[in-house]
């Protein structure tokens, strides 16, 4: 079976993170993806580090299956390749600084008023208007923005995130738009403009700690590896250190909690514990109460008393120790793709579309297409030459 973005062209003036991860998976789907990089340097995501057989684990993780064409983009070659380029293109995206493609004659309405059917995607920030239009926003600072941080770490520390999670969201919001436009496109004939911001990507993520503070007045605590509003929900050690996860979801799951794996079916009817929110009031003392009994026994211990309770649990695992995870091994979730420096191990993507494998090609050499995708746009071999003393590409 077809993958099912066969025959879709996405031109991606993209870097680092919320570009790349978006059409990455459109890659995967099948569509063919163009990414434009610098010369000599590419996208600085190459650059962040040297993990992956020599490549930046950031950028193996978001670029597979592309075709690398490195193009000056402020040659003065560059707006003709542009242009033959995106006029065969069924999606543009592009998640350069504000105000970055207007001025290289890229923007919405410049693409949109000669290419109707055109998608056009542009990832920012926080948008295209606004006070914070010309800011810039990384990562973190975005988290901050966006409240995160409030409610992340310990009461003593705020944390950002360990992934870069405004990126993502941003990344899938484009992604999935992009999906909805295509099926608008085909069943009415019409292109698209999407404005999509980190900011309120994140923000949508948001909902819950922002609906509580806001309908209650009171934010929730910042709680570490702990539910802010749940009890029990979060880490408890064991008697030989270990640390397991657990999590109370309703009371005939705190009930058979209390019975069978703390052994004292009273505790369900204290009324310090009978309801979620006298937990929550009472956390320190709850949290006493399951230290005390899981302190006496070890760690695989706790794990057959809430599996015999039917009570969902975890371990916390490193990053190894996750790679080899037992589930991702029986699913067969790994697959080894190609790269500049030789083959790596990856894992495929969550789509599990029946009738069709996910796309899993190489990572791309910083301009390992530019000849053929300039020969495909009808330059001849000595006009390519040329392109390449004059460094433009």
């Amino acid at each position: 079976m077809k993958r099912p973005l066969e025959g879709i062209t996405v031109v991606g003036l993209e870097q680092v993170i919320a570009g790349p991860f978006c059409t990455r998976q459109l890659a995967e789907l099948g569509a063919r993806v163009i990414k434009i990089e610098r010369p000599d340097v590419g996208d600085a995501a190459r650059r962040y580090d040297t993990t992956v057989n020599g490549q930046s684990s950031h950028f193996v993780w978001v670029n597979r299956s592309k075709e690398s064409l490195a193009l000056d983009v402020k040659h003065p070659k560059a707006p003709e390749i542009l242009e033959r380029l995106i006029a065969k293109a069924d999606v543009f995206v592009q998640n350069l600084a504000p105000g970055a493609v207007e001025r290289l004659g890229l923007g919405a309405e410049q693409l949109r008023a000669k290419y109707p059917r055109l998608i056009w995607c542009g990832i920012s920030g926080y948008g295209p208007a606004g006070p914070y239009a010309q800011k810039k926003a990384y990562d973190l600072l975005v988290q901050c923005e966006a409240g995160l941080l409030s409610v992340t770490g310990s009461p003593d520390s705020p944390a950002k995130a360990g992934i870069p999670v405004a990126d993502i969201a941003a990344g899938m919001y484009a992604f999935s738009s992009i999906l909805a436009a295509l099926i608008r496109r085909g069943r009415d004939g019409v292109g698209a403009t999407l404005d999509i911001t980190m900011f309120e990507a994140l923000g949508e993520w948001m909902g819950f700690p922002a609906h509580f503070t806001m309908g209650g007045g009171v934010a929730p605590p910042r709680s570490g590896a702990y539910h802010a509003t749940i009890v029990p929900y979060g880490p408890f050690t064991a008697g030989d250190g270990r640390s397991v996860f657990l999590s109370i979801q309703n009371e005939r799951e705190f009930a058979r909690f209390c019975e069978v794996v703390l052994g004292d079916a009273s505790l369900a009817k204290d009324p310090r514990f009978s309801s979620g929110p006298s937990r929550a009031a009472n956390r320190d003392a709850m949290h006493a109460e399951i230290h005390r009994v899981f302190g006496a026994i070890d760690s695989a211990e706790v794990i057959r008393r809430l599996e015999a309770a039917d009570i969902a649990n975890a371990e916390l695992r490193d990053m190894p120790s996750f790679w080899n995870h037992p589930q991702m091994r029986a699913r067969g979730r790994h697959v080894s793709v190609g790269g500049p420096s030789g083959n790596f191990d990856a894992l495929k993507p969550p789509f599990n579309l029946d009738g069709f494998e996910a796309r899993m090609d190489a990572v791309p050499a910083l301009g390992a297409h530019s000849v053929s995708i300039l020969e495909q746009l009808g330059y001849p071999q000595a006009e390519i030459d040329r392109l390449r003393a004059d460094a433009a590409i």
